[in-house]
């Protein structure tokens, strides 16, 4: 009778992985490729790049995961280059071509159109998207020649700098909030210009606090030694960074981790100065214990905790 080899046993990986994406490759598929280079029990990343585009991906790993809605919640920055004059099915280069024609816009022209996206938009979700209706996804519809109606959504574009024009190529850098569409924005402005547009090229270059600085590749990834790959991903607290910190004396730690609502002021605890959320480490070894909630009349609440913490 035929032998097959056992499958490896997966291991417990905690921490975030800065993954620079490469151009074609899916989210999904990026994370499939980390967790199997990790040897990963838990994986799962913080919203997804279109397969065309590159840049940073974050993927959480065993303790991180419970923190990967603050990235979907965060700010992103992109840069892109909008191809004026050509408009696309998919508002990008995956799409077939629907319309184009000479560009011919001055800068000054440009400078006026930007003004009018910066700040608190609308934006009407693209049929390319992975919305679902139905319980199914908005891409599905499109792939099937039907449109469907969607409500225009307000989303904020903290930032938008013109980083070069060389017609008929306008590259673009985005700060924005959590649910825009840079395809969406790129052809927006094409058509406030008068001659549509499409993305050529997008680059996510920062989410919430973390950017890519130090971020690794796949190839990167592969070619470490497999002892040293989990060494490289940052710590699980990388995503709260931008929560006050709290640190807890031992009998407020245990307690902390056992789910119980602690008053504030009492002996090894470090107090912040306003409510809302914080991450809670424990002061003698520095130990991320969770995140919390500072409510009113002085309670901190256990919000998410992490287990490997537990004594």
């Amino acid at each position: 009778m035929a032998s097959f080899p056992s499958r490896r046993k997966r291991v417990p990986v905690h921490g975030v992985l800065l993954l620079d994406k490469p151009v074609g490759l899916s989210s999904n598929d990026a994370l499939i490729k980390a967790k199997r280079l990790l040897n990963a029990e838990k994986a799962g990343h913080t919203g997804t790049l279109d397969p065309f585009a590159t840049g940073l991906l974050p993927l959480c790993f065993g303790e991180a995961t419970k923190f990967a809605q603050d990235l979907l919640d965060a700010d992103k920055t992109y840069d892109t280059v909008v191809h004026l004059g050509v408009a696309t099915t998919t508002g990008d280069t995956e799409g077939e071509i629907l319309a184009s024609c000479q560009v011919d816009v001055a800068m000054e022209q440009i400078a006026a159109v930007l003004e009018r996206f910066r700040g608190e938009i609308d934006q009407v979700p693209p049929m390319y998207s992975a919305l679902k209706r139905d319980g199914k996804p908005l891409y599905e519809y499109a792939r099937a020649g039907v449109t469907l109606e969607r409500e225009a959504r307000r989303v904020t574009i903290h930032a938008l700098e013109l980083l070069d024009y060389q017609a008929p190529f306008l590259s673009l850098r985005v700060a924005c909030s959590k649910g825009t569409y840079i395809r969406v924005l790129g052809e927006d402005i094409g058509n406030a210009l008068g001659c549509g547009a499409h993305l050529r090229a997008l680059r996510r270059i920062a989410v919430g606090d973390l950017s890519l600085a130090g971020a690794l590749t796949i190839e990167a990834l592969t070619d470490l030694p497999e002892t040293g790959r989990a060494a490289r991903l940052a710590p699980v607290d990388a995503l709260l960074s931008t929560f006050p910190a709290i640190s807890l004396g031992a009998d407020l730690a245990q307690r902390f981790l056992h789910g119980q609502r602690l008053a504030l002021g009492k002996e090894g605890m470090s107090i912040p100065h306003q409510e809302g959320r914080v991450r809670v480490y424990r002061a003698a070894d520095g130990q991320l214990l969770g995140t919390g909630q500072i409510k009113e009349f002085g309670v901190l609440a256990p919000e998410r905790l992490v287990h490997q913490a537990m004594p």
